[in-house]
C-alpha cells in the first residue's frame, strides 16, 4: 500500500507536534524541578564571592529545596542550611554584626562566603561539598588518611553515607542546573 504525499506530510507533522510537546512538558518540569528562586540574591553574592550560580543554585536545592524556613535536626537554618556557629565563623571573617539566617539575602550572602572561604581550603569539589555538609575538621581527617585519600587533596572516599549522598546530590543538580540554564 502507498502512502499519499499528503499522509506524509501529515504523519510528519504529528510526529513534529508530538515531539515538541514532550520536549516542552519535559523542559516544564525541570524549571519546577530546578527553579532559580531569589536570583537577585544568588547573582549578586555568586559574583562578589567568585562561585557559578548553578553551583549556588545546587546547593540551595539540595540544602531546603528553596524553604527559607528549613531548620534541620542538627539546626542548620535557612535556604542553603548554615549551622549558627558557621555564621558566626562568617560573621567574624567579614568582620559584619552577623547573620539573620531565616532571611533569605542573608542566608545567600552567608553561605557564599563560607563556600567560598573552603573553596581557598579545599582545591577537590568533592572535598569542598563535604566539608560543606559534615565539616571542615572531619574533611582534613579524611584527606590525612589514605583509606580516604591518596593524594591528601582528593577524597577519593567519603566514609559518611548521608555526605556521600549529599555530595552526589549536589553535583547532580549542578550538572542539570548548567544543562537548563545554558
Amino acid at each position: 500500500m502507498k502512502l499519499s504525499r499528503k499522509k506524509v506530510k501529515s504523519t510528519i507533522l504529528i510526529a513534529t507536534a508530538i515531539l515538541l510537546v514532550a520536549a516542552l512538558s519535559a523542559a516544564m518540569l525541570y524549571f519546577v524541578l530546578l527553579p532559580r528562586k531569589f536570583s537577585l540574591y544568588v547573582r549578586m553574592y555568586a559574583a562578589e564571592y567568585s562561585l557559578e550560580e548553578e553551583f549556588v543554585y545546587a546547593v540551595i536545592r539540595a540544602e531546603s529545596n528553596f524553604n527559607v524556613s528549613a531548620v534541620s535536626e542538627a539546626g542548620a537554618v535557612g535556604l542553603m542550611q548554615i549551622m549558627p556557629a558557621t555564621a558566626d565563623f562568617v560573621s567574624a571573617m567579614e568582620a559584619n554584626e552577623g547573620y539573620d539566617l531565616f532571611d533569605a539575602e542573608q542566608n545567600i550572602a552567608c553561605g557564599c562566603a563560607y563556600i567560598f572561604y573552603l573553596k581557598k581550603r579545599f582545591s577537590d569539589t568533592d572535598a569542598l561539598l563535604a566539608a560543606y555538609n559534615a565539616g571542615e575538621g572531619r574533611v582534613q581527617n579524611w584527606l590525612a588518611k589514605s583509606d580516604y585519600s591518596g593524594d591528601g587533596e582528593t577524597l577519593d572516599f567519603i566514609p559518611f553515607a548521608e555526605t556521600r549522598h549529599y555530595v552526589n546530590k549536589v553535583k547532580k543538580f549542578y550538572k542539570c542546573y548548567k544543562i537548563l540554564y545554558f
